[in-house]
């Protein structure tokens, strides 16, 4: 069913969608103009117009999985990547340890929204996904250290110790997407809480080079060069080789429980905002460390 992508109420027609949102955008009302800037165009559209990109940008032509990684692609790594990604291309000191204190946050939330998913959840092969996935990211598995004690041995590499890093709260931006993905996980489903949170984890899958990705993750040249400490380069692997299992496997779950496509879509958009505001405040935070870091 057609869906404003904003208020989430439904529709029978792509036209009563347009309708309704080009009512908000004669009032300037923010939330549906920065949708339509984001996501459809800048300029000015006609109730016509608007409808027909509607139905075109939420049409599901291939799978939802690929409607997913598609729009990743688009807001991440599209012709105007997120400076967080270009800022990786090369990054400073600053701009790692930013990464770093922000990004002990996320990975600590992470967790606990994939918990809320195993307990709503009453398939096996959801339930085993997710407790691999946070043994990997939080616990460690066969002797080999968590994705989050790498995160902490990454900073300490650079000159923070463990407690500092420990202790330092997080940003605004950061806190807010953090809320963001609580307030999914406590009033969506659990499909839409799955899609939300793992079509993130396409950030670091390098194969959406092959899609249209214009730059990837980060350069691959860091991972054999002597600029940067074993510890950097042993993180940055570990996301480097695992996302891109993480994030296809995640969403053939959701394809194959997804019972409403639509509501999924807007709640990965949602997701993608919250997403793209974290990523910058962690340039914010090594902005706050190292001057030559830029947003």
């Amino acid at each position: 069913m057609p869906i404003c992508p904003v208020c989430e109420i439904t529709y029978d027609s792509w036209d009563q969608v347009s309708d309704h949102m080009l009512k908000f955008v004669e009032k300037s009302e923010a939330k549906h103009v920065m949708w339509l800037n984001h996501n459809i165009s800048i300029k000015s559209l006609n109730q016509k117009e608007l409808s027909e990109k509607l139905e075109e940008f939420f049409s599901l032509n291939e799978s939802l999985a690929m409607w997913i990684r598609r729009r990743f692609i688009e807001r991440f790594y599209g012709t105007e990547p997120h400076p967080f990604m270009v800022a990786m291309q090369n990054p400073t000191k600053g701009v790692l340890l930013g990464y770093v204190l922000e990004h002990q946050h996320f990975l600590r939330n992470w967790v606990r929204i994939l918990s809320t998913i195993i307990y709503r959840s009453e398939y096996d092969d959801v339930v085993r996904y997710e407790l691999e996935n946070m043994t990997t990211e939080f616990l460690g598995f066969e002797g080999k250290p968590s994705h989050y004690e790498l995160l902490i041995r990454m900073g300490e590499s650079l000159g923070l110790k463990r407690a500092e890093i420990l202790s330092t709260p997080p940003l605004p931006a950061t806190l807010s997407a953090i809320k963001t993905w609580k307030n999914i996980a406590e009033t969506k489903g659990w499909v839409e809480t799955m899609a939300a949170m793992h079509s993130l984890e396409l950030v670091s899958d390098r194969s959406l080079i092959k899609d249209g990705a214009t730059i990837p993750y980060f350069s691959p040249k860091i991972l054999e060069s002597n600029e940067y400490p074993d510890a950097v380069k042993n993180f940055l692997r570990e996301g480097y080789e695992a996302d891109l299992y993480h994030a296809g496997e995640a969403l053939r779950l959701v394809e194959k429980y997804a019972k409403n496509p639509e509501i999924i879509q807007v709640i990965v958009l949602k997701s993608f905002d919250a997403f793209a505001k974290y990523l910058l405040s962690r340039l914010e935070r090594g902005m706050m460390l190292d001057p030559l870091v830029k947003a």
